[in-house]
């Protein structure tokens, strides 16, 4: 067992990189990815922790892309090491844009009315580097400002919402070539959350397969067994991996568990040998 997609408080995580192996081994996982968003800074702490207790690590991090629809599309990107190369420059830069995101996002929360301040976020995050909009509206739950980060989202912060301050986004096709430039893969993250169905989301599928995609998150901590099967068939249709994982965050998402999701969650290790059978000269 293995658990392919999980986040630290390297970005909208609660807990430290160490954490999340130690989590993956609690659960009996053999193998455990770190998928931050836009960062692979907390990939050297989780490999040493990795090695202390016997548990296979996996570099990886998580990058938003351009929205084909409602919700947008997020690439998982593996075995990429935070040590130079074309997509680790382009994190730099996408991590900077995070940075005035937020301080624009604190100016817009401001001149609504809303008594959340970037330092705030950042209190929340522990680390000014993994600020997101979780941790605003953490702090907008703090102050009374909301009900639950949920009632944030709904009212706030969501895609579209009046504090909602758009950010740099890079094409799939994009990822996928910085991915394979850099020894690694890329896979279409949680494929329901772009908004898209049936043919919609076949076409979307196919085109990132066409584009150098390896595989599609079909084992996803919150989908039900209809929608993995559903997944797994346009993974066979398409000749890509079904690939799996939590899409653990700790406390803001505590339904998630590392290695086991909702408690039915369970991805083969076989899944991780045939992303590697996929990597650039594998």
């Amino acid at each position: 067992m293995i658990d392919l997609h999980t986040h630290s408080s390297v970005s909208d995580g609660t807990d430290p990189p160490e954490r999340i192996v130690e989590l993956a081994a609690e659960a009996g996982c053999s193998a455990v990815a770190l998928t931050d968003h836009d960062s692979l800074a907390g990939t050297g702490e989780a490999r040493d922790r990795a090695e202390q207790l016997g548990i296979r690590f996996v570099p990886g991090c998580e990058i938003s892309c351009h929205p084909v629809a409602v919700g947008g599309v997020h690439v998982l990107v593996y075995f990429v090491e935070d040590d130079g190369g074309p997509l680790v420059e382009e994190l730099g830069r996408l991590r900077n844009d995070r940075h005035e995101r937020n301080l624009a996002l604190a100016e817009r929360l401001a001149a609504l009315g809303v008594p959340v301040t970037y330092d705030m976020a950042v209190a929340e995050a522990g680390t000014e580097s993994g600020v997101g909009r979780p941790h605003f509206a953490a702090a907008m739950v703090a102050v009374g400002a909301a009900a639950s980060v949920e009632d944030a989202f709904d009212r706030y912060l969501a895609n579209g919402g009046p504090a909602y301050v758009p950010k740099a986004r890079l094409s799939g096709p994009d990822v996928a070539r910085l991915a394979r430039a850099s020894g690694g893969v890329a896979v279409l993250a949680h494929p329901y959350s772009t908004g898209l169905e049936g043919p919609e989301l076949a076409r979307l599928v196919g085109e990132l397969a066409g584009a150098g995609f390896a595989g599609i998150e079909a084992t996803y901590g919150r989908y039900s067994p209809r929608q993995r099967q559903e997944l797994g068939n346009l993974a066979r249709r398409f000749d890509l991996v079904a690939t799996g994982g939590s899409d653990y965050h700790g406390t803001i998402k505590p339904d998630l568990r590392v290695g086991t999701g909702q408690g039915d969650l369970k991805v083969p290790d076989s899944v991780l040998a045939e992303l590697e059978a996929r990597r650039p000269g594998g």
